[in-house]
């Protein structure tokens, strides 16, 4: 059975998050439908990350095995065909080894958590980014992030429904910026903690605004305490942007 390795674009609002569920629409079963018509028959498809319900992907891969072996291409224009209306769409489809692992194999993951930081409500963006009126100092947040960098004992951003064995993760890098009127927080790893990086960004939001000082999420980090952690920033401005390989 050949190997295809995809690369997946979505919207989350409609979704309860990217993993199959019996009562609510995923990503996940969207593409696994979609793809049974191509194939005749079930589908699995493994993706590289669960993403939240409301997360959104510009960048998740996940890989699946047909019965046919078709060109790339068609793979990806028949599935998007019977995609539609949902709001997600394959934008590019490989031949992979029988081997490969969407999940496994991952070397990195990336994330990008969008900030509209302006007064007015947001129209376009409703949904697609988490708006905070007040003025954030994004040199601050940039500074207080670096505390995060490294391998750590992550269970003050870890949700307290997570199901990983260990609350250590390695934030590879994390970086804040500012492009006009939005704050652009990127963080990138091999693995993340259930809503580690909503976690760490509503932190991060609370150092932005003045309400706490740079070395607090340090020392918030330090105490290993969920009950240390600032509030947690809304799924709407989350994105997997990119996995390596």
């Amino acid at each position: 059975m050949p190997r295809y390795k995809l690369t997946i674009e979505y919207d989350g609002r409609p979704f309860a998050g990217w993993q199959r569920q019996a009562d609510q629409p995923s990503v996940q079963q969207s593409l696994e439908d979609a793809a049974a018509s191509l194939n005749g028959g079930p589908v699995t498809v493994q993706g590289a990350g669960r993403t939240d319900a409301r997360v959104h992907g510009t960048g998740q891969v996940a890989h699946l095995d047909l019965q046919k072996d078709l060109p790339a291409d068609k793979v990806m224009d028949a599935i998007n065909f019977h995609l539609k209306p949902a709001a997600v769409a394959i934008i590019k489809s490989e031949r992979a080894d029988d081997e490969f692992h969407a999940r496994f194999d991952a070397k990195e993951r990336h994330y990008l958590y969008r900030i509209s930081n302006r007064r007015a409500p947001l129209t376009l963006d409703a949904g697609l980014a988490w708006r905070v009126s007040s003025e954030l100092d994004y040199e601050a947040m940039h500074a207080a992030a670096q505390a995060l960098v490294g391998q750590h004992d992550f269970s003050t951003f870890r949700d307290s429904q997570c199901q990983a064995n260990s609350p250590i993760r390695t934030l590879n890098a994390i970086s804040v910026n500012r492009m006009g009127e939005e704050i652009h927080i990127r963080c990138r790893a091999l693995s993340f903690l259930h809503r580690q990086v909503r976690s760490m960004v509503g932190s991060l939001a609370d150092v932005g605004r003045g309400k706490e000082n740079v070395s607090w999420v340090g020392d918030i980090l330090a105490q290993a305490d969920r009950a240390a952690c600032g509030p947690v920033a809304p799924p709407d401005g989350l994105y997997l942007t990119r996995v390596d390989y």
